[in-house]
This record gives structure tokens, sequence and C-alpha cells, in this order.
């Protein structure tokens, strides 16, 4: 596989389509309920949905962006575990369904010391416009909090949430979900996206889910290329050429234009290309809505999620694509 460290793109299927279901603001991190099950290291006040999106994460069948809430990004993560597990298929985080998950016993949070890695500065204010998008150097993030939902697969609310007295600098410590360094994939036998879950499902040579993430697929005027496609090549921190002649919805007064690489980038910091011409697998700047929204009809990750992914693929990796 080329692994390229900087691509320029023309693509067709990046930029987010209109909202079809808008993210949920999310709650204070902790409340009422604690997991029975959690073990003595873990006893404190999280919330019962907050848990099950750590845990979730850890098993590899990712909520998207954890956010505390129980909505569709983790009714989604709780089928596919649910059936790997070989349980009954509900969504919902029944009795049975927590003992598989707490099987875990690894603490929901931890404490965290942060590095200037973490804080990822400079930011940069990062305008919605394309045009205007395309005079930056590069698209990084907006805050440290922001840099920081990325680093810890979090809602930047639900971070300032449980540290609500902490200035987020070099060597503050942080409480943040136990969700950084899990072992990487293996490389997987094939790549199955659904457009009708709204997932995309990583497989074993014997067909066992390996990993699983929401995915945006596609609208109903870029819809998903259904068919069996293959991995070309992978991009890391891509730039982006954008040519609004390949969106329905570009703004008539834009041109062509070269946008830097950046977390804030269109496809964010992989551009995974499929052997369909203008397709691949991609990032977003906006976490929350992955799996919520409508895309121009490539497939669309949080960026940890296909950070995650890029270690199962290499060329020739089978992707198949269905309704």
């Amino acid at each position: 596989m080329r692994l390229l460290p900087v691509l320029l793109l023309s693509l067709a299927c990046s930029l987010p389509a209109l909202a079809a279901d808008p993210p949920t603001p999310a709650p204070a991190a902790a409340g009422s309920a604690r997991a029975d099950t959690q073990p003595a290291a873990a006893q404190e006040e999280v919330s019962r949905p907050l848990h099950a999106q750590v845990l979730l994460a850890r098993a590899r069948f990712s909520p998207g962006e954890i956010d505390g809430v129980a909505g569709s990004n983790q009714a989604r993560a709780l089928r596919g575990f649910q059936a790997a597990r070989g349980l009954e298929v509900s969504g919902e985080l029944d009795d049975a369904t927590w003992d598989a998950l707490a099987a875990d016993v690894s603490p929901a949070l931890i404490d965290h010391t942060l590095t200037a890695e973490d804080l990822a500065a400079p930011y940069v204010e990062v305008p919605d416009d394309m045009m205007e998008k395309s005079k930056l150097d590069r698209l990084g993030y907006a805050s440290a909090w922001e840099a920081l939902g990325e680093r810890f697969h979090s809602s930047p609310e639900l971070l300032q949430s449980l540290n609500p007295d902490v200035d987020p600098r070099v060597g503050a410590t942080l409480r943040v979900p136990n969700v950084r360094d899990l072992p990487p994939l293996a490389k997987a036998a094939r790549i199955v996206v659904s457009e009708s879950d709204a997932t995309l499902v990583v497989l074993d040579g014997n067909d066992r889910v390996m990993a699983q993430f929401p995915v945006t697929s596609g609208s109903e005027k870029d819809p998903l290329p259904i068919g069996e496609w293959t991995v070309e090549t992978v991009a890391m921190d891509p730039t982006f050429h954008y040519n609004p002649e390949l969106f329905w919805d570009a703004d008539p007064e834009h041109s062509k234009a070269t946008v830097a690489a950046g977390p804030n980038n269109p496809v964010g910091p992989v551009w995974i290309d499929l052997s369909k011409p203008h397709y691949g697998i991609h990032g977003t700047p906006e976490p929350a809505r992955v799996g919520k929204t409508a895309s121009n009809g490539c497939v669309r990750l949080t960026n940890w999620d296909v950070l995650a992914l890029v270690d199962a693929v290499e060329a020739g990796t089978p992707v198949e694509m269905r309704k």
C-alpha cells in the first residue's frame, strides 16, 4: 500500500449535507445511576450511559462521540455488540448486555496529566465558508477543549462537565474517559458499510466482527455507491482540493480552491481511497454529526475512528457497500 503523508484530493463526496438528526446536548457527566458491577477502583458516580459508552469504545464497538447521552449511536454500538456476543439484539442496555460489557473491569474514567501533544496548539478560528478556509495555512483545532475532545473521543462539553474548575494547560490533570492507547486492530479480511444501519464493520477471515464504527454514508442526491470495491491507498493528513462543480449544493460564487491539511479539514486526518473514482472513507471536522446527517456519497467517521481503521486496511482490502 502506498501510504501518503500528504495527498491533494479532488473529490465529490466530503462536505456535510443537511442534518437529519442534530446532535443532542451533553448532560452533566455525573449521574444518579451507578453500575452495581463496577470494580472497587472505579466506584465513583458515573452515569450509566457514559460508562456504557466507554466500555463499548474499549470493546471496539464505537458509540462515536462519547457524550453521556443514550442516543442513536449508542444504540447502534449496542446492537453490534449484542449480535457479536450472541445476545438479544435490542439496542437497549439490558442486564445481560451490561454484564457482558462489565467483564472489562477497567475504570470508566481516569486521571490524565496533559502534555503539549494533548493540547495540539496553536488554535485557529475555522470559518464555515470554503473560500475562507482555503486562506488558512492549516485547519487546526479551534480550542484546547476541541483538541482534548478528539484526544479522548468525547464531546468538549462532556470533558468540561467532568472538569469544571480545570484550565486546560500542560501539566494540568483532567478526569477523562478511559479510551486512550487501545491496542491496534489487526488487518481486516474485509470491510462492510451498511447504509441502512449507518455502520462500518471490520471483519476477520472467519467473518468475526473485529470492530464497528458509526458512519455517515450518502444521501438522496449523492447515494452511497452500492457494490464491491477495494482500498487503493491511504493518505495521512491530506490536503483537500475543493471543486464546486462536483457539489450540487455548492455556492455559485465559489471557485476551485486548495484547503490545507488538519483535523478540521473537510476529510479530517485520513483519506482511505477506494477503487470507485472520487470515493473514499475519511474523517470529519464535525464528530457529533457522524451517523446523524447525510453526506455527499462517501463514508465519514469520527477522526479517532478513522485513525483506528487505518491499522486494519491495506491496498486490496475488500470494501462492500450495501443498502
